[in-house]
């Protein structure tokens, strides 16, 4: 007999986002994607399932051939257990194929180049961080992105009034 899923648990083949991170399409050029499975504690996977995370000052390093997450914020249930000790700014591994790694390092070597988490979302039960290979933004590019959204804001408002 099937077991119905709890509303906060994600059910096997859906995908849903648990946090974004907005201010990375602002401040930077998105070259790549590429998408991790991250290694986490029992507690942060109950936190996540509550949306108990802060994804905007996060960023990915690369120590000795591995990825590592640094400043994602999880903040831990006042329910967690008593026997844990919970650090919500615990550095979190990120899983990824060797070839995949070592093609990132050459690119990260180049000039300007980091590495930047865009979002967590479940994908088939798991915890995936969809990150994105970038490059900094100057603050005229900024500018321009920033007149860009109010265009096309005022587009919109412009085709709704009208189909009114």
């Amino acid at each position: 007999m099937a077991t119905k899923p709890s509303k906060s648990a994600p059910t096997k083949g859906v995908d849903s986002r648990i946090a974004d991170n907005k201010k990375a399409l602002f401040n930077y050029a998105i070259e790549e994607r590429f998408e991790a499975g991250m290694v986490l504690e029992g507690w942060e996977v109950k936190a996540l399932r509550e949306g108990k995370v802060q994804l905007t000052d996060g960023y990915v390093v690369i120590r000795e051939g591995e990825l590592f997450l640094i400043g994602c914020q999880i903040n831990p249930l006042n329910t967690a257990s008593t026997h844990v000790s919970p650090d919500s700014v615990r550095t979190k591994k990120l899983l990824l194929h060797r070839d995949q790694i070592s093609r990132l390092i050459g690119k990260i070597e180049q000039k300007g180049y980091t590495l930047v988490p865009l979002n967590l979302h479940w994908k088939n039960g798991k915890v995936k961080c969809e990150m994105a290979l970038a490059k900094g933004k100057a603050e005229h590019d900024k500018r321009d992105s920033i007149k860009e959204r109010e265009g096309k804001r005022e587009v919109e408002r412009a085709m709704k009034s009208r189909s009114r």
